[in-house]
């Protein structure tokens, strides 16, 4: 079943490709084009085609992206006085497709075998239709939309697989060992405050180095949570293991490396500064750090 969604979502992304080949208006559609296009292969076809062809197709979109071969075109979308209309008449009923996606993925997820990411492709299919129905516009309204906002966001829209791999990668590689070793090279013997200091803020470097919270806690629990403090101080490994995901989180906040989480927001909602968002969760994610190792000290061992 979930090869089908990620066919579905192929199919779309071919769609977005072909749209953007067809768009004179876009003085960089062949790139744009090219991208999705190859973008969407890899969900059509991934399942069957030589890892090292994946490889490639991958290198072919860090090419196109870091050359400056995408840009944004003409979506023939609403305009903005008739996008305030429509949301002068409709009101709340906006929040309903909205809300289908998160409810549904959990239900879904909860009451059936079929994953969270299977019950997030129907969610979101369901979502579009009720979506269509309230405001009574044709599906091409949806695809036109669909495109626009792909390309406000860009390649930041496959960021978070990069980085997921990145993370593999680095955990292969035993980054975790060498971790390991500089960290019991600086810090004495007997000093568990400093081992988990370094555990939550290491968890909190990393994330925002790789922008991944999940690639970080492959490298940085390997290399620090397990062996210095779940096996050398005994540690409860279930309190650890949860505030130190909690401390990746608080990189999250802070790195525009987390695209999907920090870039694409204030790409959605216009704003004059990119950044914006991140600057705003500074604070917070350090006043959570700070929590997450006081609570590891007090209550984890």
């Amino acid at each position: 079943m979930l090869e089908y969604i990620y066919q579905t979502t192929g199919l779309l992304l071919l769609a977005f490709s072909l749209q953007s080949f067809l768009d004179k208006e876009n003085p960089k559609r062949i790139g744009s084009g090219l991208f999705w296009l190859i973008y969407g292969m890899t969900f059509l076809f991934g399942a069957i085609i030589p890892h090292w062809v994946t490889g490639l197709m991958v290198l072919a979109l860090t090419a196109l992206a870091a050359g400056g071969f995408m840009g944004v075109g003409n979506y023939r979308t609403t305009t903005e006085e008739e996008r305030k209309q429509t949301a002068t008449v409709l009101k709340n009923k906006l929040f309903i497709p909205a809300a289908i996606v998160p409810v549904g993925t959990v239900a879904i997820s909860q009451l059936t075998s079929l994953g969270a990411l299977v019950g997030l492709g129907i969610s979101s299919i369901a979502s579009i239709a009720v979506a269509l129905m309230i405001t009574k516009s044709k599906p091409m309204h949806s695809l036109n939309e669909g495109r626009r906002l792909i390309d406000s966001i860009g390649w930041a829209a496959i960021l978070s697989q990069f980085l997921a791999a990145l993370g593999y990668l680095f955990n292969q590689a035993g980054v975790g060992d060498t971790v390991a070793q500089i960290v019991k090279m600086m810090i004495p013997e007997n000093m568990l405050l400093v081992n988990v200091i370094a555990y939550c803020v290491g968890m909190t470097i990393f994330t925002v180095v790789m922008g991944n919270a999940f690639a970080a806690f492959a490298v940085i629990t390997t290399g620090i949570g397990i062996p210095l403090l779940v096996l050398e101080n005994g540690g409860n490994a279930a309190i650890i293991g949860v505030l130190g995901m909690l401390s990746g989180y608080c990189g999250t906040l802070m790195t525009p490396m987390a695209a999907n989480f920090n870039v694409v927001p204030a790409a959605l909602l216009e704003l004059k500064n990119k950044h914006h968002v991140i600057l705003m969760q500074v604070l917070p994610g350090l006043s959570i750090l700070a929590f997450n190792i006081f609570v590891m000290y007090s209550f984890a061992f």
